[in-house]
């Protein structure tokens, strides 16, 4: 049977890094993928055509997809909108609306990028890591939220962390089993020693380990494993927390890897349904210059096909073909080093497709 892509290119960048992936479908649609792509607007493009951040009709279109393709969203266009109506509202809406509650971030370091990063080689060769983020609940979501005015004229903004016991156990349930396909270890993040919210949280999370006792698991609060990451991130394997903490680490653990625009994401609902995107922006400093890395959309297409598509065959050989092209020495300006070989956004889809 047919799968269905929505595709949904976004803004800034989002148009020409996703144009790269829709490349390395097409590419294996000549051998045997048997998918049909349907591109739709969201973010600040679909702002500008319809009023709103997430039209009717692109919820419509990723609700009847198997799987969704998004590039990346927001921009300098569109910060003086109402929060309301920002591009930003686009993309959690999808996540709300479609239920997809985990996010898969892993942070790996190709050997031929070690010294793209900025620690030491030592610390961070062989890096390999998986942060799973709850994603539709937690302080993004929370209710009340705002900005009041108080009796004596001063304004006050603020938001609510809550998570139900069913929303932890959920997160968590996934994150023991990708720890169980990996190297066994948890570690779950957390704000117990101050916020209530989180210290349900590890309270849950420990009850759970009674039956996956075959998984280690450990605690550690946000801030330390912040510095953590830094110091030592060799000691994580599988990183469980909430939104905002994920949101933050993610971030923390992609530039261990050299660039942000190296790394994947995979947002997964119960059904197997997902929305699969680079962890970078829109950087609309740099669009319409040709001069993005797509290896990480491409990459989120390999997610893709091993989570939504089952297709691991095919998700293999596009992991495989962005190691081959790395092996080549080309490399897009954010991991561009002396005695590499520099090449635009298209040049390096058209190396991947061709190491395909």
């Amino acid at each position: 049977m047919t799968k269905k892509i929505a595709v949904l290119p976004g803004d800034g960048i989002g148009h020409e890094i996703v144009a790269e992936a829709v490349k390395v479908i097409t590419a294996l649609q000549s051998d045997g993928l048997d998918v049909e792509m349907n591109e739709g607007l969201v973010g600040g493009s679909a702002y500008d055509v319809t009023g709103t951040p997430l039209p009717e009709e692109t919820l419509t279109l990723a609700r009847e997809s198997d799987a969704i393709l998004l590039g990346a969203v927001g921009g300098y266009k569109w910060e003086s909108l109402d929060i309301s109506v920002r591009p930003e509202k686009g993309l959690l809406g999808l996540r709300k609306e479609l239920g997809l509650f985990a996010n898969l971030r892993p942070a790996i370091l190709y050997p031929q990028l070690a010294d793209a990063s900025t620690l030491k080689p030592e610390v961070v060769s062989g890096l390999d890591i998986m942060i799973v983020r709850e994603l539709t609940g937690g302080i993004y979501f929370g209710q009340p939220r705002g900005v009041r005015t108080l009796d004596n004229g001063e304004r006050e903004g603020y938001n609510t962390l809550v998570y139900r016991e069913s929303e932890i156990k959920r997160i968590t349930e996934v994150a023991f089993d990708i720890a169980r396909k990996r190297g066994k270890k948890l570690c779950s993040v957390d704000k117990a020693n101050v916020l209530e919210c989180t210290e349900l949280w590890r309270e849950v999370v420990i009850d759970m380990h009674k039956d996956n006792s075959d998984v280690e698991l450990s605690h550690m609060y946000v801030d330390n494993a912040a510095m953590q990451l830094v110091r030592a991130p060799k000691q994580f394997d599988v990183m469980v927390t909430t939104n905002m903490f994920g949101d933050i680490l993610s971030d923390c653990a992609a530039m261990l890897t050299g660039s942000i625009g190296m790394l994947p994401s995979a947002s997964l609902n119960e059904k197997g349904q997902g929305m699969y995107e680079p962890i970078h922006g829109s950087a609309p400093d740099i669009a319409g210059q040709n001069m993005a890395n797509p290896l990480a959309t491409i990459l989120s297409v390999a997610m893709m096909l091993r989570y939504s598509l089952d297709e691991p065959a095919m998700a293999d050989r596009i992991e495989k073909a962005v190691d081959n092209v790395l092996d080549q020495g080309l490399r897009t300006a954010d991991i561009y080093s002396e005695s590499m070989k520099k090449v635009s956004t298209t040049e390096m889809g058209d190396a991947v497709v061709a190491a395909l």
